[in-house]
């Protein structure tokens, strides 16, 4: 096994030093329990999404070790039938709190997978991984729509949630062209979720009559970018079309309108988005508003009511430390980082015979 070096060190001009970016993975390391999991923060719940999403910030900064029993814990604790729990009580697998499968949350094992392959170069995890990741996105898979979107969930006792959500699908498109790299490296083809990933992709960029009405929600906004459906032109475009409904200059992003209330993780996975869109300017300008959310133990406060001048809710999560040294490390040229959301060596899949002229994406 070769395992390359961190390479490059987590700062960024004007946002975090070397030793800030340590503290905060520190912070989120602190956080985990001796089994692998990563709650939100302890006494909290831990949700398998955000779960992997504080494992990459642990490779990003160089805790392998640690992003690995995360990956780990999920391996042990995956459900029959591909999937997980939505939440589970302060991370413990014998305690869910939410019995129901959320398919975005599922899918993105593949790109925590993949991220800690690429910044490891640890073949034998990803062997040990691949079925894990077969198994999940085969679930995600069965609640795709003939036309392209996949449903939401399913609860407890197998009902299908068929409403489907376009943030949740822009993720789960990120997670299957990861899904299919992985594929690639173990020389296992899936024509399948080739298909699959094209029609996803075309639902999302021409068909947004297929989801459900979220777009109060900043996600909405710039999932599409973040997720790699879209990108160059088109993507520059969608976030100008409703920059100044969404982004509080000084403050950083708002969750949902018409709330005055800005929050950190939407704040630095739109900057995942600008620097994904090529515009590394303004996506730095947007984690260094969000500076004020900063604790003094490294993580970061998950939100602020403007309108009141105060920190809400009270808390201090994994996840949005996470998010932040995930952009940080995308603008800072980490290799790994850099190709689970840049996407240039990941697989498009197949797009659909559907609306062909108007399919088109700008690279």
């Amino acid at each position: 096994m070769t395992v390359p070096g961190r390479g490059v060190t987590l700062a960024l001009d004007g946002v975090l030093t070397a030793d800030e970016t340590a503290r905060t993975a520190a912070r989120i390391a602190a956080l985990q329990r001796p089994d692998g999991a990563i709650p939100w923060f302890r006494g909290h719940h831990l949700d398998p999404w955000d779960h992997v999403e504080a494992a990459m910030a642990l490779d990003a900064a160089g805790h392998h070790t640690s992003a690995r029993a995360a990956y780990e814990w999920l391996a042990r604790h995956q459900l029959p039938d591909g999937s997980w729990y939505a939440a589970y009580d302060d991370g413990d697998a014998d305690r869910p709190t939410d019995r129901s499968r959320e398919t975005n949350f599922c899918a993105y094992v593949a790109v925590g997978v993949l991220h800690h392959h690429l910044a490891t170069g640890d073949d034998g995890f990803r062997r040990a991984m691949w079925p894990v990741v077969t198994a999940a996105v085969d679930f995600v898979l069965a609640l795709q729509h003939p036309d392209g979107p996949i449903g939401w969930k399913r609860e407890n006792d197998g009902t299908p949630v068929t409403d489907a959500l376009l943030t949740g699908c822009a993720s789960i498109h990120q997670a299957l062209r990861c899904a299919l790299r992985l594929a690639d490296l173990a020389d296992d083809p899936r024509p399948d979720w080739e298909l699959a990933t094209g029609r996803l992709a075309h639902a999302v960029r021409c068909h947004p009559e297929r989801f459900l009405d979220k777009s109060r929600y900043s996600m909405d906004w710039y999932y599409p970018v973040l997720g790699g459906v879209l990108r160059g032109d088109a993507a520059r475009a969608r976030l100008a079309e409703r920059w100044d409904e969404f982004v509080v200059p000084g403050l950083g992003v708002r969750c949902v309108l018409p709330n005055p209330w800005v929050t950190g993780g939407e704040s630095a996975e739109l900057a995942l988005a600008l620097w994904a869109a090529g515009d590394s300017a303004r996506s730095t300008e947007i984690l260094a508003a969000i500076g004020h959310l900063r604790a003094e133990d490294g993580l970061y406060w998950t939100g602020y009511v403007y309108a009141d001048d105060a920190v809400w809710p009270q808390e201090r999560t994994s996840w949005t430390a996470g998010s932040v040294l995930l952009a940080v490390a995308a603008l800072n040229g980490d290799p790994a980082t850099t190709a689970v959301f840049g996407g240039d060596t990941l697989p498009d899949g197949l797009p659909p015979r559907c609306c062909v002229p108007a399919d088109t994406s700008d690279a």
